[in-house]
């Protein structure tokens, strides 16, 4: 019996072909920490998110020069680009006409019904969808007082007056978060959310902080939501390196059965027995190959107490021996490894991976 509910039915949206919702896979969110006016460097670091596994990827557009930069950066981008907007409803509006596959904006900062109005048009226009991002450091001045009491109940009020006034202008091409740093807070409010309407739901926790304590709380919150069915797209949000992220949020998919497409490392902890730098092994090829679309289960084991056991388990495995390690496959010993083993070892697991698809 599977410890999953059934994934909440949704309406569905697409962002430049990556759709979201309804039937589509979970997707994998990030976003850049370069200005988007500096070209080079965001369009580098999109390119180092989709590599590690990023599907969407958003970035700021906080003023007239992220703005000129965005369709250049939005051309050069492997992934869908959605303009994130605050304040500023002009910036939203030329994000939309500039090649956005998507805004994200907070009605609340946003300003008045017409301001919200001119973007909804500009979005419907484009044929492009609206995420409406609530987060508990920017909600409404009326919903504060109750955010001190019931910060879960404040993040639901502010998402349904932002759903009746964007639904209310006739626009349907929506996505909703209700964000906080409180994992619990989050949890709750995406579960208050969800049970009143078919929004796609992006789901994270804001300001989850540095990338241990940060993931340890993203992935609370996270297998809470998902395994009761909640969460059609998601994003782990860590102070530093976003492709910690994606990694972050992958595994998570992986571990929950959610995404069958996404490898599946298996590591010991090592020991004093240990023959081989596991930890070394197993983040490159965490690094390198968790953004790879294949179900593989990989074993990295320090010797021979567990070793063989794990790795002759899994379709490719590494088990550390006396003087090298053992490279398994599917069960059976192919070689003996010696020198360079994470470099010869994330070689074989390569050529694995290529042999399945083929």
């Amino acid at each position: 019996m599977s410890a999953l509910a059934p994934r909440r039915r949704t309406r569905q949206v697409s962002y430049g072909g990556v759709r979201v919702g309804g039937d589509a896979p979970i997707t994998i969110q990030s976003m850049t920490t370069a200005p988007t006016a500096d070209v080079r460097r965001a369009a580098r670091e999109i390119r180092s998110l989709a590599r590690a596994g990023c599907e969407l990827v958003r970035v700021a557009v906080k003023d007239g020069d992220d703005l000129a930069a965005l369709p250049v950066v939005a051309a050069r981008s492997p992934i869908p680009v959605i303009a994130d907007v605050h304040f500023d409803y002009r910036l939203a509006v030329g994000a939309a006409r500039a090649g956005a596959a998507g805004l994200r904006i907070n009605p609340g900062n946003i300003g008045s019904a017409e301001r919200v109005r001119r973007v909804v048009d500009a979005a419907a226009e484009a044929a492009i969808p609206i995420r409406v991002g609530v987060n508990s450091g920017s909600l409404e001045r009326d919903l504060r007082a109750l955010a001190r009491r019931d910060p879960a109940r404040a993040l639901f009020e502010s998402a349904r007056r932002s759903r009746a006034l964007v639904e209310g202008m006739g626009f349907r091409d929506l996505v909703f978060s209700l964000k906080s740093p409180d994992a619990l807070a989050t949890v709750e409010a995406n579960r208050l959310f969800a049970a009143e309407n078919d929004c796609p739901l992006h789901v994270g926790v804001t300001e989850a902080g540095p990338a241990a304590s940060g993931a340890a709380k993203s992935a609370v919150a996270l297998a809470l939501l998902l395994s009761a069915g909640i969460g059609d797209t998601i994003r782990v949000s860590l102070s530093g390196d976003p492709v910690r992220e994606v990694a972050v949020a992958a595994a998570v998919l992986s571990a929950l059965g959610l995404r069958r497409d996404i490898p599946r490392i298996v590591s010991c902890p090592t020991c004093g027995r240990s023959w081989i730098d596991v930890a070394r092994t197993a983040e490159r090829l965490e690094r390198e190959i968790m953004g790879m679309r294949s179900g593989v289960t990989i074993a990295v084991m320090g010797c021979e107490v567990n070793g063989p056991g794990e790795a002759r388990d899994a379709d490719i495995g590494l088990a550390g021996s006396r003087g090298g390690a053992v490279l398994f496959r599917r069960g059976k010993i192919i070689k003996r490894l010696k020198g360079d083993i994470p470099s010869e070892f994330l070689r074989e697991v390569r050529n694995f991976m290529r042999d399945k698809v083929k």
